[in-house]
This record gives C-alpha cells, sequence and structure tokens, in this order.
C-alpha cells in the first residue's frame, strides 16, 4: 500500500520540532530525493552494458543442500547453475584455501544476501563461490546458518582469477559480478569489488543493509570513519538464539 499522492503530505518530525530542525531536514530530504535519482540513473546505466568477455565453463565443487552432510561433492558447470534464468549473480566470498575462516565483512554481506534469497531466486539464479576449498566452505556456512545458499568452491580452478576476484599472489577479492548466458555460452556482464576504481573503499555497500541502515543513525558507522577500519563483526555462533 502507498500513499495516496493527492492528499497533504505528512510531516516526518512529531509535533513539537522546532524551526531549525524543520528547516535542516527539508534541506537533508531534497538531497535525500537527488541522491535516488542518481542511483536510478547509474542502474539504468548499467543495464545499457554490452555484454562482456566471455567466461570460461569451468566445473565447480558443490555439496548437498544440506550444508551439514559431508558429502556426496559434485562438479558442477558454471553454465548448469544458471537453471532457468538468464542472469547469474555471484557473489565472490573471500575465503583463501589456506585460511580457517571467511573473511567476516564478506560473511556480514552473505548474510544480508541469505535473507533475501528467495526473493532474487524469482529473478536470477545466485550464488555463493569461495575459494576454499568445499569441505571448509560447507563449514563455514553451516556455522553461519546459510541454508538453502547454493555454496560452490571454486578450489583448484581459474574462476576467480579469470574474473578478477583474485589478486596476482592468490589474495581473494571481495566482490559481486553478473554473467548472462546466451546461444555463445557464458558472458560477463557487470562486476563491482569492495574497492572504486580509484581504489576508494564502499563500492559494494549499496548491496549491505547493515551499512545503510547504520547511516541512519547519529553516530553513523561508529569508528569506522576515523580507524578506517571495518568494525567486529560478531558470529552467530556466539549470539544468543
Amino acid at each position: 500500500m502507498t500513499e495516496d499522492a493527492s492528499a497533504p503530505a505528512l510531516p516526518m518530525w512529531p509535533d513539537g520540532a522546532d524551526a531549525g530542525y524543520v528547516a535542516a531536514r527539508l534541506r537533508l530530504a531534497e538531497v535525500e530525493r537527488r541522491l535516488c535519482d542518481q542511483i536510478e540513473q547509474v542502474a539504468a546505466a548499467r543495464r545499457e552494458l554490452p555484454l562482456g568477455a566471455p567466461v570460461a565453463d569451468v566445473a565447480l565443487t558443490e555439496g548437498p543442500a544440506d550444508l551439514t552432510a559431508p558429502g556426496p561433492l559434485r562438479p558442477v558447470r558454471l553454465s548448469a547453475l544458471f537453471g532457468a534464468h538468464r542472469t547469474l549473480l555471484v557473489y565472490h566470498l573471500m575465503f583463501h584455501p589456506d585460511a580457517d575462516a571467511a573473511c567476516p565483512m564478506c560473511s556480514m554481506w552473505v548474510d544480508g544476501f541469505h535473507g533475501v534469497a528467495h526473493h532474487l531466486r524469482q529473478h536470477t539464479a545466485f550464488v555463493v563461490v569461495g575459494k576454499a576449498p568445499a569441505e571448509k566452505l560447507r563449514a563455514w556456512g553451516a556455522r553461519r546458518g546459510w541454508a538453502g545458499l547454493r555454496l560452490l568452491s571454486s578450489h583448484g580452478t581459474d574462476f576467480n582469477a579469470d574474473l578478477r576476484a583474485e589478486h596476482p599472489n592468490g589474495d581473494q577479492r571481495p566482490m559481486v559480478s553478473v554473467l548472462v548466458r546466451d546461444g555463445d555460452g557464458v558472458r560477463h556482464f557487470y562486476s563491482q569489488p569492495a574497492n572504486f576504481v580509484d581504489g576508494t573503499e564502499r563500492g559494494i555497500d549499496l548491496l549491505s543493509p547493515v551499512w545503510n541502515v547504520l547511516d541512519l543513525l547519529p553516530r553513523g558507522r561508529g569508528d569506522w570513519y576515523a580507524a578506517n577500519t571495518y568494525p567486529p563483526v560478531a558470529d552467530p555462533a556466539d549470539r544468543p538464539v
């Protein structure tokens, strides 16, 4: 249900707000509206991108839907992950093969995707790919409570390097990619890493509900700006049930 556009607009503040607050809030409302318009313009420009380079139809490793099950593990071709969709959304989870845990910030991003995955699947196929061996990846997914997500290991493949989700030294890169399946196979359409082209951060912040909600608060993201480091992220295993 939406508001009646013909009805008088209700204020965005309770009774008792002084003139200074009202003026400041109305100025902010103008900026917020311009930001919304700009986001829409960027999204429209993104949709106009031509198809990019071909992507090798590599075999990734996947296990049963029950992440607590030890196996069996099986190879799944990239082209098979699309299902009935033409597009495939990939979140590249930072999880080095030698690490014991995935990146906590990447994990928070996937926590958010997990909550809306059933909505995403109405429009696109969606998978999470990590470079760690499948056993490690699935154990981490079970610990985070990612039931229902398709977690695939790219261990032993060039998938991460081919899509620039891996540095030449093997360090993993947080990134989201959109791939398209057409008559010629799988093609790249769009990727956005956590850093912009100029090296500044917050490249995929719009995909995190946590950051966007924190930005509504008086303290915003807390000490993140001053310290230039991400705040600690609680592990689900440490949270009360």
